[in-house]
């Protein structure tokens, strides 16, 4: 008996297409996974020092595909690469996507992209949305830890929030200092001053607020945590006494700093018989996209496990947040993580 597994994706609704994708296996295919549909970049603003804020529209003023709260969606950016954003906005307002984009000089390109050659009436073909990071449905506490631009999901969860009756949350939201905090207004206004805490390091780690007050003893708040790696690894370690399942995470990327640079790498599918190379600026999963070869995938962070590939040979640099030691001898997340050898064989 096969044992595929399919997902369904839905279009607009003048767009009432109905997509199967297999996702068992990663094969040459034509079409996108997820489907792609165009959007008009309505109004962009600058939210903070190298942060900018994009509201995006469906081009004949049709409802966009629904989201919830936590949700991201996948952007084609300029230069053809895809990058994965949190949505920002208000869910229960249909007509509207908002995202926010941090420049980051020493990433792969994308936020440049969107940053510098992204403007006012644009299109950008953009993929329904998806959520890797959803609220607990019975939860009644919350507690939202956000470091830099990892506030754009939890600002959408506490809009939603706002209007959840018998709902409680404190946000703790770190970042550099005033003039790098998006949203400022927004979370020191009247809405939401009252749950958020700011706090900013200057730059100086000696400064990085200590957290473990806030975890030494468990409480009954779900905690979901966004931001830089440094902040997750933190997090996971102060909070790894608390109730199984009470602390979520979701990641913006690797941090660059912490791994050795980026080179050129081959990987040998097994299957199909077939090299693909590596680019030093590309990951595995967009290389193996640009050769028509579709993998699982939605956070491209390290950190869903969608991605999880067999690894049959080969030394590879692990840069997610979901193997563990064991697993990472036979498993790589081909979004985030490289090769430390020449070559790594996957079994695809």
């Amino acid at each position: 008996m096969s044992t595929a597994r399919f997902v369904k994706y839905f279009l607009p609704t003048a767009r009432q297409e109905i997509f199967l994708v297999n996702v068992n296996q990663a094969v040459p295919t034509t079409n996108p996974e997820p489907p792609f549909f165009d959007v008009t970049v309505a109004r962009k603003a600058t939210l903070a020092r190298d942060t900018f804020w994009f509201e995006l529209r469906d081009p004949g003023g049709l409802p966009l595909p629904p989201f919830t709260a936590g949700a991201h969606l996948t952007v084609q950016v300029p230069g053809g690469t895809r990058r994965n954003y949190s949505l920002c906005g208000d869910p229960a307002d249909a007509q509207v996507y908002q995202i926010a984009v941090k420049r980051d000089a020493q990433g792969r390109g994308g936020s440049i992209g969107m940053a510098d050659g992204v403007h006012e009436g644009d299109r950008l073909s953009v993929s329904a949305p998806r959520n890797n990071f959803e609220l607990h449905a019975r939860a009644k506490n919350f507690l939202f830890i956000a470091g830099g631009i990892g506030i754009t999901p939890i600002l959408s969860m506490m809009r939603h929030l706002k209007t959840r009756q018998g709902s409680q949350f404190k946000l703790i939201y770190c970042t550099r200092d005033a003039d790098a905090t998006a949203f400022l207004p927004e979370l020191t206004g009247p809405e939401f001053a009252d749950q958020v805490q700011l706090h900013h390091d200057h730059g100086d780690i000696g400064n990085a607020l200590d957290l473990w007050p806030v975890f030494e003893t468990p409480g009954n708040a779900q905690v979901y945590c966004c931001g830089p790696r440094g902040l997750m690894d933190a997090v996971a370690d102060m909070s790894g006494h608390w109730p199984s399942g009470a602390i979520h995470f979701e990641s913006f990327g690797v941090d660059a700093s912490s791994y050795a640079a980026n080179t050129a790498f081959t990987v040998h599918l097994q299957k199909a018989d077939v090299d693909v190379p590596v680019a030093a600026d590309r990951s595995i999963l967009e290389a193996l996209r640009g050769r028509g070869y579709q993998v699982p995938s939605s956070c491209e962070s390290g950190t869903c496990g969608s991605c999880r590939t067999t690894l049959l040979a080969g030394a590879a640099d692990h840069r997610d947040m979901v193997l563990s030691d064991d697993e990472k001898a036979t498993q790589i997340m081909v979004c985030v993580s490289r090769a430390k050898s020449a070559e790594l064989v996957l079994d695809l």
